[in-house]
């Protein structure tokens, strides 16, 4: 081999690993508390071109390392070019008076109520230059009055405020999520929306406007949930998904089918690539003078660019597309489409495009289960060239693939959905058999064929043949997740065990030989780790009206109603599954509403609430450790009292307290030194 030869194939393979030291510079810029300055990305700038030399001077030995760090560098300083990129205004106060927007986006909040993103946004005697540029707010109360489309501008009266942190130190972080989407600032309305004008004929609007049609065309001929679920697997709408099928989808791991990527683009395109070099090979002339593999390519790109505009060009969809395209352009070279090499290209342009969602659960999981994929697939490739594989009877090859699959996505995204959504589905392989064939082998080919019938107005055939399979997929969705032990909960593990995760899985995958087995040492870590991980002994919400007190049976809650979005979030991160009412009724609390005591090792704990919370405020201090006062307070605290009021939960953001041998300690969710974009 000669050097040219050789240098080019160190390059090559240092492409499979440049996704996870690019996303590495990436996660290193969510971690400081303060944002970085111009001095660290001049430092980051002056080290990526010596390391640049470097890799150029020693393309082997130490230029991988200098490789390396030069996509770390890259990575920190894309991230930061990005959350500059979508900078915006947020809303910095409490706002109740009218909001007037037009609607771009449609879905569904916790609470299963309708929620509208707007733009264009008025709001009363606020300064433009302040206004956000996005504003998302859900209808509440009676809403008869409206039936919301993409592009209309409506008006209501409602409650806004600035984008939320966690609700408990480390948790998940809203602002951050709403930042790079570029809302900035959220509520909800109890008063009717109105209608100001009608959507109008923007080409800006005109996808979802098309897309709105779609599905409310699909809504039309299949009523009910088959019609809800139709028109999520062909538009992404999911503003008709009752909450019920939305849990029990995710409570059997079919929630997967309702996200369009990669199985949904997969088996589009897939489709639409086959029926082209079937209907091509039927025309001999054709077949034999034209590269049909690749037209029938071609043409299944151009089917994966109409399914991403309809679907709205989400960052899953759109990775999924960025994939599948990767693949046929690999056709187009005449190249293996199925390799790590694919894979990596994917991972970096949509790391590029959107370095922000390496935090998120989307992007995590679905390359976990495509890495896992390709790799097992390969090695399985390689391992049946003596014809092992021929041994298996034609018709069970696509039954063994299916189970496999099936298995081994199931494995690779356990952990991160694990980690995300506290749960665990026992049955999830069982679901997924059961219904991924059916996605596949029915459900997706008769939406393209309902998209061509279309153009003749007899979409109606090949939507009322969707309706049997949707439904079969919804009951399994229901058995399944309705069986004893069918789910199992977890608590959120430490910061770290993702990542380590991440790391040892992406070194087993590409390490070869017995090297890779150096993993397991650190992944034993990180399920100990996990294993062992201790929730915090009490968790107080931003406003004070909230606090969970862990105990013996699990999490007491102050409270059988209100800030339920803050309640359901602890519980779930502790791994329970009861909900606010129960765990209100777990006995611990002393006292009556507006006064409530609890004593804890070496920690006395009292919370105030109501109209006259501060005139109680005194004997409070001189009887308890920590008192927390959902009111705002401008004078100082009394002497020698501990106390978390409204004025400083603003600052500090909820926060957790642990007790150990050495007394307690406050946490807070916001650190006094914090200061990022987003939380400013």
């Amino acid at each position: 081999m000669n050097l040219l030869s050789r240098i080019e194939e160190e390059r090559g393979r240092f492409l499979i690993w440049a996704p996870l030291f690019f996303g590495t510079g990436i996660g290193l810029y969510f971690v400081p508390l303060r944002e970085p300055d111009i001095a660290m990305y001049t430092g980051l700038a002056v080290l990526g071109l010596i390391c640049a030399g470097i890799a150029w001077r020693w393309p082997w030995g130490i230029g991988p390392l200098a490789r390396a760090v030069i996509c770390v560098a890259l990575g920190f300083g894309v991230a930061g070019a990005r959350a500059h990129w979508v900078a915006g205004p947020v809303l910095d106060f409490r706002y109740y008076g009218p909001i007037e927007g037009r609607i771009i986006a449609m879905d569904r909040s916790q609470s299963d109520a309708v929620r509208l993103t707007l733009d264009q946004v008025r709001l009363n005697d606020v300064n433009p230059a302040k206004l956000p540029d996005r504003v998302r707010v859900s209808l509440h109360g009676d809403q008869g009055y409206l039936s919301p489309a993409i592009g209309q501008r409506i008006a209501l009266t409602g409650h806004l405020s600035g984008p939320n942190g966690p609700v408990e130190p480390g948790g998940f972080d809203f602002q951050r999520m709403a930042w790079f989407r570029g809302i900035g600032a959220v509520g909800y309305t109890l008063s009717p929306a109105l209608l100001l004008s009608p959507p109008t004929g923007e080409l800006s609007l005109a996808v979802g406007q098309l897309r709105q049609k779609i599905a409310n065309r699909v809504r039309e001929v299949l009523p009910g949930e088959s019609g809800a679920f139709a028109a999520t697997i062909t538009t992404g709408d999911r503003s008709s998904m009752e909450r019920a099928t939305i849990d029990a989808l995710r409570g059997s791991n079919l929630a997967h089918l309702l996200a369009i990527s990669g199985l949904h683009m997969g088996l589009l395109t897939g489709f639409v690539f086959q029926a082209m070099r079937v209907l091509m090979g039927l025309w001999p002339r054709l077949s034999l003078n034209v590269p049909v593999k690749k037209l029938a390519a071609v043409t299944a790109i151009g089917a994966g660019v109409f399914y991403l505009a309809l679907s709205g060009g989400a960052v899953a969809t759109t990775r999924a597309f960025i994939m599948v395209t990767t693949m046929f352009v690999a056709i187009l070279f005449d190249r293996r489409a199925l390799t790590l090499r694919a894979v990596a290209m994917a991972a970096m342009i949509v790391l590029i495009l959107t370095p922000e969602a390496l935090v998120e659960p989307g992007f995590q999981m679905s390359f976990a289960a495509t890495t896992a994929l390709v790799a097992v697939f390969a090695w399985i490739r390689d391992h049946a060239r003596d014809g092992a594989n021929r041994r298996l009877p034609g018709w069970l090859r696509p039954v063994v693939t299916v189970v496999v699959s099936s298995a081994v996505a199931g494995l690779a995204t356990a952990p991160i959905g694990a980690v995300h959504f506290n749960q665990v589905s026992h049955y999830g392989l069982v679901a997924n058999l059961l219904s991924v064939p059916v996605m596949g082998a029915v459900i997706m080919p008769l939406a393209v064929l309902a998209a061509l019938l279309a153009a003749v107005r007899l979409e109606a055939v090949a939507l009322w043949l969707m309706d049997w399979p949707i439904r079969w997929i919804l009951w399994v969705a229901d058995t399944v997740s309705s069986l004893d032990g069918a789910i199992g909960k977890v608590p959120t593990p430490p910061g770290y065990i993702l990542p380590l995760l991440a790391v040892t899985g992406v070194f087993f995958v590409l390490l070869r030989g017995r090297e890779r087995w150096v993993v397991l040492l650190p992944t034993v870590v990180a399920f100990a780790g996990w294993a062992t991980v201790e929730r915090p002994a009490v968790l107080i919400s931003s406003s004070g009206g909230l606090i969970g007190v862990m105990t013996s049976d699990g999490r007491a809650l102050s409270k059988s109603r209100g800030e339920g979005f803050a309640a359901r979030s602890w519980l779930e991160n502790d791994g329970d599954t009861a909900t606010q009412q129960i765990a209100f009724e777990r006995p611990l609390f002393d006292g009556q509403k507006g006064h409530l005591e609890v004593d804890l090792h070496g920690l006395s704990l009292m919370q105030l609430t109501g109209r006259e919370a501060e005139t109680r405020l005194a004997e409070a201090c001189a009887n308890a450790d920590l008192v927390v006062l959902a009111a705002w307070r401008d004078d100082p605290a009394p002497a020698g009292c501990t106390l978390l009021d409204r004025k400083v939960l603003a600052q500090s953001g909820a926060v957790a307290v642990h007790l150990g041998a050495d007394g307690w300690v406050i946490e807070p969710s916001r650190p006094k030194d914090l200061s990022r974009l987003w939380t400013r």
